[in-house]
């Protein structure tokens, strides 16, 4: 027996004629009976990682489970996601949500679907989804019935007495308008904004959100839109944003909106810049997109509408607080006729059917950097108007990321409720203010789409290795029931190498020929600075129940060189082959993996401990 704490390395041990090209791959591979690790192989351990491992650690990072799911005649597909927190580009803690399997139900409405996820998990979700509309639901045991699941709006949710909400009497009219800021710097000449004199008398007392969509809001909200992340390509992709974001009054019912949430960074700072969204309004505007003069040039038009303030956000807010998801009040869009309205004018709930309606955020703090107040401005939730204030040299808005014609606005649908998520700030987030909509507007289903979850699969070639954990690098997607896709994305070896166990076209071709290098001695993609080679895919198919992460059925690689087969590592031995269950950053070459991730020895020792080393690369050691 070896000396005490150093591992077994039975996925390495010699043996002979391990690799022959002609015979066909079995699809459950003989495991090596384990033996006795050399007294070099035990020493090269230590002296790489310079701690003694647990001798039961199983180099898991993965958790499998299953789960039935009820739905019902309407869903078509399903899937299992799970939540996890991840670190994000600032060194700040986000959320994200992921696709671990899916399904088609074909008339189905009873299903178990498998699943393998990152240990550290925040939740395992199931989404009920039919086209656009989706539904989610927190998996508590191992069963999930649609039926419990958070449904909060419908067909008799319109009315504002269904939404326990009691509109305000009495006579509301316009006391009056100033100049916008736009006016004031003579982008848009003339143009009025215009106000009551009393928005408390707005103000409704809405019924708060649960716990359980509280929790549900962040974890799914947040991981779509995360907090620092730019996430314009998102906005972009529903396609609903500038000309396309502007819903259309129903006429049937009034205009409620909420806001729901806000977040401007104000406690991170010493200025908090004004607190700005404390000293923010919601403006809103509204047309007939049949009138001739819009159809002739849309953009001068909208400029020309005459603006209203709908909310003041200090209303609700306190001025130092900061990430504050709490229903707070309600208010109901007042409908002022058409042109420009004197003051005195008496406005009405009722609108028209079919008006478009278009939103913007009135910035008007008092914060001063160098001389120049830096957070004034409109900020539409159409892009087209935002070209000057995006331009503005005189306000830090021109460092958004958003670009010229940005937008600010995007719409997302969640349980059946529709929200308005802005970006008020320059990090293009578009989680700073949130507010939902209640009634009265026509807003399409704009769905949250998570990302396919990423496994990554880390092999060291050699005996007396270097742990680089790069020598093969293969990601893994399940993509449905029956269905994994493995890319080859990676080869620090020097030496003849195959792949096993994932289909036999693959077994037959040395792994630097699936780049096109017919020399082995040489890196793929995992030098800095070296040429990319682009993944080799190839699809498995699976049975229902598969696992990714079990050794049985995941790939190993042959050394044909040195007549080794290397495994994913089992318990009791070292970590010559793991599994990562995320897009993992594999070390650069000759880079050992406890100088990339400097919790790896932590995790090594004691399997409970820095469960999470995988999240926190050292940058400028793993391969970007």
């Amino acid at each position: 027996m070896a000396a005490s704490g150093l591992l077994l390395l039975t996925s390495c041990t010699k043996s002979t004629d391990l690799y022959d090209p002609t015979n066909v791959e079995p699809q459950t591979p003989v495991t090596p009976t384990p033996s006795e690790p050399s007294n070099d192989i035990s020493a090269n351990v230590q002296k790489v990682f310079g701690v003694t491992f647990d001798p039961n650690h199983d180099w898991s990072s993965t958790v499998n489970g299953q789960v039935k799911i009820i739905a019902n005649s309407t869903i078509k597909k399903v899937q299992v996601l799970v939540c996890v927190s991840e670190i994000g580009e600032e060194g700040e803690t986000v959320t994200s949500m992921r696709i671990l399997n899916e399904a088609e139900l074909n008339g189905e409405t009873t299903i178990t679907l498998y699943y393998d996820a990152p240990k550290d998990n925040l939740g395992i979700y199931v989404a009920f989804i039919n086209g656009s509309k989706q539904i989610f639901k927190k998996v508590e045991g191992n069963t999930v019935n649609i039926a419990d699941a958070a449904k909060t709006r419908g067909e008799d949710w319109e009315l504002p007495e269904a939404l326990g909400l009691t509109l305000p009497t009495g006579e509301f009219t316009i006391a009056g308008s100033i100049d916008s800021y736009a006016s004031q710097r003579g982008w848009v000449p003339g143009e009025q904004l215009y106000y009551m004199n009393d928005y408390s008398a707005q103000k409704m007392e809405p019924t708060e959100y649960t716990s359980e969509f509280a929790a549900l809001f962040r974890n799914i909200i947040f991981s779509y839109f995360q907090n620092k992340k730019e996430n314009l390509p998102l906005v972009k992709r529903s396609g609903y944003y500038n000309e396309k974001a502007y819903p259309f009054t129903t006429g049937n019912e009034p205009i409620i909106i909420s806001p729901v949430y806000k977040c401007d960074g104000s406690l991170k700072t010493t200025t908090g810049y004004g607190y700005e969204i404390y000293n923010s309004d919601l403006y809103y505007y509204y047309f007939d997109e049949n009138d001739s003069e819009y159809q002739a040039n849309p953009v001068e038009f909208l400029k020309k509408l005459p603006k209203y303030k709908a909310i003041q956000f200090k209303d609700l807010y306190i001025e130092k607080e900061d990430d504050v998801l709490d229903k707070r009040g309600s208010y109901a869009l007042i409908y002022w006729g058409e042109g420009k309205p004197e003051e005195g004018t008496i406005g009405t709930y009722k609108f028209p059917a079919g008006l478009k309606i278009g939103f913007m955020v009135r910035a008007n703090t008092s914060f001063v950097e160098n001389g120049k107040a830096r957070k004034q401005g409109e900020l539409y939730g159409d892009g087209r108007l935002n070209n000057e204030i995006n331009n503005y040299s005189e306000c830090n808005f021109k460092s958004s990321k958003l670009g010229t014609d940005g937008p600010r606005l995007a719409y997302l649908s969640l349980n059946e409720r529709k929200f308005m998520c802005w970006e008020s700030g320059t990090d293009s987030d578009f989680n700073d203010i949130i507010i939902e909509i209640e009634s009265g507007l026509n807003v399409p289903e704009v769905p949250i789409e998570p990302e396919y979850n990423t496994y990554t699969y880390c092999f060291e070639d050699t005996e007396l290795g270097d742990y680089d954990l790069n020598d093969v690098v293969i990601k893994a997607v399940r993509t449905n029931e029956t269905t994994v896709t493995y890319s080859i994305v990676a080869c620090g070896a020097y030496d003849e190498i195959y792949i096993m166990n994932i289909n036999t076209g693959l077994s037959s071709k040395e792994v630097h020929s699936l780049f096109g290098v017919t020399d082995t001695k040489t890196f793929i993609n995992t030098e800095k600075g070296g040429t990319t080679y682009s993944a080799y895919t190839v699809t498995k198919t699976v049975d229902k129940n598969f696992s990714i992460a079990d050794p049985n059925t995941a790939p190993y690689i042959n050394d044909a060189t040195n007549n080794v087969k290397i495994e994913l590592s089992k318990r009791g031995e070292d970590p010559h082959g793991i599994m990562i269950p995320n897009d993992f950053k594999y070390p650069l070459e000759k880079v050992c993996i406890k100088d990339a991730y400097l919790e790896f020895n932590n995790w090594g020792q004691s399997s409970v401990t820095s469960t999470d080393w995988y999240k926190k690369p050292v940058s400028g050691k793993v391969y970007e």
